[in-house]
């Protein structure tokens, strides 16, 4: 099982993708934007997908929300890539869970299927969200309280981490219920059979 999980796109296009193992020419990516319904800026995902095609890669656009067992194992059938994009986290765990998608997620990643998480994709591959609750710009939680996550990695993320929020994250992991790890911008953390590798710019940076 192999999952790419990604603070930010400009990981996914420099590295990412290529550690998929599938050539360009091979690659059919499912792209989940699911989360980005309940985001802010839909002009800022719109861009995101011109950087995808721009680049060369192939990819199909799906929202999991309001859709059936079958029509997401339909859907990604004929794909070897399941990228989900960032946005609102409570908002795609909530379409998650009204859904069944963690198990159709689990058979197609059985299957062989590569995963990658940007941001909101990333955090939904913890133990638990309960980073995102850190956020303070007011982002709705779309009444979610369960933060209860997918669990695949022994985890949970920080993501677009800068150094001026270390004294504000240091003070918040003192309640986290697991390790935390921090992703800068183009870094990421790539998980094949359970091996971690973290990957990107820079070095890891450790709290």
């Amino acid at each position: 099982m192999k999952l790419i999980l990604a603070s930010d796109l400009s990981f996914v296009l420099k590295y990412g993708y290529g550690h998929t193992g599938i050539p360009k020419a091979d690659m059919r990516i499912g792209y989940v934007t699911t989360a980005t319904k309940g985001a802010r800026s839909k002009e800022f995902f719109e861009n995101m997908e011109r950087q995808i095609v721009e680049s060369g890669y192939t990819f199909e656009e799906f929202d999991i929300e309001g859709k059936s067992a079958e029509e997401m194992r339909s859907f990604f059938s004929d794909k070897n890539v399941i990228h989900i994009e960032g946005g609102n986290t409570f908002y795609l765990l909530k379409a998650i869970r009204e859904t069944g998608f963690a198990e159709v997620l689990d058979e197609l990643l059985k299957e062989g299927k590569v995963y990658i998480g940007t941001s909101t994709g990333s955090y939904i591959m913890c133990p638990s969200i309960e980073v995102a609750d850190w956020d303070e710009t007011g982002k709705s939680r779309f009444g979610m309280t369960d933060f209860t996550a997918l669990n695949y990695v022994p985890f949970v993320l920080k993501v677009h981490y800068k150094d001026e929020m270390q004294e504000s994250v240091r003070e918040k992991m003192k309640t986290a219920h697991h390790p935390l790890r921090l992703l800068r911008e183009g870094q990421g953390i790539l998980v094949d059979n359970g091996v971690e590798t973290f990957v990107g710019d820079g070095e890891e940076t450790v709290l």
